[in-house]
């Protein structure tokens, strides 16, 4: 008996030592970065004007995974931040574009749009937002639930959506800013009142500094790769600007540009992204014990910089430098608060971009534009003509076609044979490359790796009866900048960089899918994958 006392009072100091060390193990902070917009090139094409201390510090302390790509499309920011914190793709988590139409109530939805939820931290419409149509669970979910709510979570973004799907159902908080008041708020879903420490920030407007001056460049305009390309006819002019050229005169142009919001379409809205996110590090302790927090970071004035200026353009270099310096000072932040070997953190992006089209049409490269407007116009003819008078289709957007099909029902027409005619005859419209039917999303795997991409990001209740492939080099877009979507490289290839706590330097040339990021922080903190999660962990960053 004796024996076996002792034996179990070994047991028990050994379970518990063991218990000990494995929460040791585990980061106090999983950060996860988020840029909205960035290629993976733009790691090597600004590296050697970067500093040491952002991206250069994460790419040569860290590990670089070189081949990461989006596994579906259409390659959007909703879908994009869903799908790095669920670990699936559309088909699944439910977020199929920032906004969709809705077949069922006839109208556009906003993938976090809430009207039952209120605003908190202004009196705009702005914080009328939750993740109600996000279907599954996030891994900050799955971390909230597996210590029964003792982690903290919290997502910062300029862009609400950028917020809202990272932090997920259960998060302690997700703030974005209100470009109508320049305020950062948050929704009626998460809280009643705003925290202490960023109602402190916002009496402070620290905004409005940053809207009393011109955006010059950060270093000499000729050092810049594409200064004597400046003032571009293929860039999008801020309203008030005579040119696309800098300096841009923000303090001039920002009553013209809805005031507080002008500043999403600059660097610094990188820079209060960052002033807020330290705020909230510091506000809401994270890291300070040995239960792990979440804080999620998205950095959305590259993508708005991005459409607009393009991907070869002054701005955009400029936006890249300066988020460098935006990052070095968020790391130096984190080895301060919660000390260097304490906190894991990884950095993505929710899509890349093309080229402009027209840029690219000089170097004779194919590209080029299909307007939706004309596309609908023409698709309409087409059906009259086929099938007679009558409201034959519901809306055309995010290069899918939806069939008014009570409207084909009570005409008694199969369904099925009109998917496949409008098909055939999209097929005939310059620049479109594909036209799969839902039939087509349904079936197997396609031999076109592109077209697998498409029917990853079908969702069969949300998603419309027929969906489009550009060209590629085509986008439905205006002829001034430039946007994303596509299931091609230069949309699905971002970069994806881990940094801190259990994370050895290195770097792979692996293909890695976007979803493979939740399950990878899941064996990092031993918790459950998100509920649909389809990703596999990237076991090269376990090996010794």
């Amino acid at each position: 008996m004796n024996k076996i006392l002792i034996f179990l009072c070994f047991f028990i100091i050994v379970g518990v030592e063991i218990v000990a060390n494995s929460n040791e193990e585990k980061p106090k902070l999983v950060v996860g970065i988020v840029v909205d917009q960035m290629r993976y090139d733009y790691l090597q094409r600004y590296w050697d004007k970067f500093g040491e201390g952002g991206f250069k510090r994460l790419v040569n302390d860290g590990f670089s995974c070189k081949n990461t790509h989006y596994n579906y499309a259409p390659t959007y920011t909703g879908p994009g931040h869903a799908s790095i914190y669920t670990g699936t793709t559309p088909t699944t988590h439910g977020i199929i574009a920032n906004t969709w139409y809705d077949k069922f109530n006839d109208t556009m939805y906003y993938c976090v749009s809430d009207v039952k939820m209120k605003t908190i931290g202004s009196s705009s419409t702005s914080g009328h937002m939750s993740p109600n149509s996000l279907l599954t669970t996030t891994i900050t979910d799955e971390l909230r639930l597996s210590n029964n709510n003792l982690s903290k979570v919290i997502g910062i973004a300029l862009k609400d959506r950028a917020s809202v799907l990272p932090a997920g159902h259960n998060a302690n908080g997700a703030y974005w800013y209100d470009g109508a008041t320049g305020n950062w708020i948050t929704s009626s879903f998460y809280n009643s009142q705003l925290p202490d420490w960023l109602n402190k920030y916002n009496v402070k407007a620290n905004y409005t500094k940053y809207l009393s001056e011109s955006w010059k460049t950060l270093n000499p305009i000729e050092s810049y790769e594409f200064y004597k390309n400046d003032n571009s006819l293929f860039e999008t002019k801020l309203v008030g600007e005579k040119t696309s050229a800098f300096p841009h005169k923000v303090h001039e142009i920002k009553d013209q540009n809805n005031g507080p919001e002008i500043i999403k379409a600059t660097p610094f809205g990188n820079t209060i992204t960052r002033e807020v996110a330290i705020e909230a590090l510091v506000g809401e302790q994270l890291g300070k014990d040995n239960i792990t927090d979440f804080l999620a970071i998205s950095f959305s004035s590259t993508d708005i910089i991005g459409h607009k200026y393009g991907v070869n353009s002054v701005e955009l270099e400029d936006t890249y430098l300066r988020l460098d310096k935006e990052l070095a000072e968020l790391l130096t932040a984190l080895d301060t608060k919660v000390g260097e070997d304490n906190y894991l953190l990884f950095l993505t992006a929710d899509h890349a971009v093309v080229r402009i089209p027209n840029r690219l049409k000089e170097q004779k490269i194919p590209a080029g534009y299909v307007n939706e407007e004309q596309l609908m116009i023409k698709l309409q003819e087409y059906l009259k003509e086929e099938y007679g008078e009558g409201k034959w289709l519901n809306n055309l957007s995010n290069n899918q076609v939806f069939i008014n099909e009570d409207f084909v029902y009570e005409k008694d027409i199969n369904l099925e044979d009109m998917e496949n005619n409008i098909a055939r005859f999209l097929l005939d419209i310059d620049g479109v490359a594909n036209a799969l039917t839902s039939g087509d999303l349904l079936s197997g795997s396609f031999a076109n790796f592109q077209l697998d991409l498409v029917k990853n990001g079908y969702h069969q209740k949300r998603s419309g009866n027929i969906a489009l492939v550009l060209e590629s080099g085509w986008i439905g877009y205006r002829e001034t900048g430039t946007t994303h979507g596509s299931p091609y490289n230069y949309d699905t290839h971002v970069p994806l960089l881990w940094f801190g706590k259990n994370i050895r330097k290195g770097s792979s040339v692996d293909y890695i899918a976007i979803t493979d990021i939740a399950p990878t922080i899941a064996m990092f903190l031993d918790i459950q994958f998100p509920s649909g999660c389809s990703g596999r962990p990237i076991k090269i960053l376990f090996k010794e």
